[in-house]
């Protein structure tokens, strides 16, 4: 029985009339940029995340460069952030000529340790850069405090979290000053492209990212600012606006299939003799309801590598988030880092592995991902 690591036609297949519908609207229309579908999903998004306003754009890279650029952060700058995320993080701190100064990650959530980040504070320090990753937030209090105490921005890289819920109730994306989406399509809400979403609930910040997503000008031909292309379609927004209506139904489906593969390896021996850690939802108890939307189920596993080797061979998708943290890329050598000065990091880059947990993944190929995972260590 072949699993694949994501099926996104269980998804879009049974929305395809609507989702065409939507499509069909925009052609007719002949607005391709922005309007009216791009300003509904704002409100969508501005409401659900309990924020004031939310800008599309048109990637979740951008979201990150453009509320980087509305901070006027650039060289000479520092910004915090993790060494374990996705590329996009750090490299759009380093694209507008500013330093990321990499702190380590929680070894349970995988997300930015706050205890190791007032150590990194200096005079050119401008902003933290925490991630909530894998569908999970980051313990953004103590960032909070620790960015009150010094006077820095929060920009929240909530690309993998929309939805998702801090033990306070609050969503991800709301816990700072800006908070980024992305709508790569592999996510829990995903476009059939790239898409954006920065919110924000300061006004001044708001009108910022709304004048550099369109080159700087306001009015039109008339520029304050250096900005950029950073306009999200309207073809991915109606779209959006279709898909968003299932994100709730998609996170539950989630949770489901994650409790169901905690009880499927609580029946063998993987968890006690240490051969898998099944993740931590960190905020389960605490009341709220999306307190991990899981964007991905990442389990530590001995022999990962040869694990996924083996799963490959038995048709079982899988996947490495991710191999080389940021200190050891070539492209940041300049940060003068080396092999074990972020040690969870490399643990996590070394022993994690992503399984299959999309939504319409059934009992069965659930069943089969745990067999095999149960041969190969037998």
């Amino acid at each position: 029985m072949n699993v694949p690591l994501l099926d996104l036609s269980l998804q879009n297949e049974p929305l395809q009339g609507e989702i065409m519908e939507a499509i069909s609207r925009v052609i007719k229309s002949n607005g391709f940029i922005l309007g009216a579908e791009v300003q509904g999903l704002e409100t969508k998004i501005a409401e659900y995340c309990g924020a004031k306003y939310a800008i599309g754009v048109s990637s979740g890279t951008d979201a990150l460069l453009i509320s980087l650029m509305a901070l006027d952060i650039g060289p000479g700058d520092e910004v915090i952030t993790t060494t374990f995320s996705f590329f996009a993080t750090a490299g759009a701190i380093a694209r507008l000529g500013a330093k990321p100064v990499l702190v380590d990650i929680d070894p349970v959530t995988y997300n930015i340790d706050p205890a190791k980040i007032e150590e990194k504070i200096t005079s050119r320090t401008r902003a933290i850069l925490p991630v909530h990753l894998y569908g999970q937030c980051a313990d953004s209090e103590p960032i909070w405090e620790i960015a009150k105490k010094h006077k820095l921005k929060v920009i929240e890289d909530a690309a993998q979290t929309i939805g998702a819920q801090y033990r306070d109730g609050r969503r991800a994306g709301n816990l700072g000053d800006l908070g980024c989406f992305s709508f790569f399509p592999s996510k829990n809400l995903g476009c059939f492209g790239d898409g954006g979403m920065v919110v924000t609930n300061q006004t001044e910040l708001y009108e910022k990212v709304r004048i550099l997503r369109v080159h700087g000008s306001k009015p039109k031909y008339y520029h304050s600012l250096v900005g950029g292309n950073f306009r999200l379609d309207s073809l991915q927004a109606a779209i959006l606006n279709v898909k968003f209506s299932m994100l709730e139904d998609w996170h539950e489906q989630r949770r489901e299939n994650v409790k169901r593969y905690n009880e499927m390896f609580s029946n063998t021996n993987l968890v006690k003799n240490n051969f898998v850690q099944l993740p931590v939802a960190v905020y389960e108890d605490s009341g709220v309801k999306n307190y991990h939307i899981f964007n991905q189920f990442v389990v530590r596993v001995s022999k990962r590598d040869a694990l996924r080797e083996y799963l490959k061979e038995k048709g079982i998708g899988s996947e490495v988030y991710y191999p080389v943290p940021f200190h050891l890329q070539d492209c940041f050598q300049s940060l003068g880092h080396k092999a074990g000065d972020f040690p969870e990091a490399e643990k996590a880059a070394n022993d994690t592995l992503a399984l299959p947990v999309f939504p319409g993944l059934t009992q069965a190929q659930q069943e089969n991902v745990v067999k095999q995972i149960t041969t190969f260590f037998e």
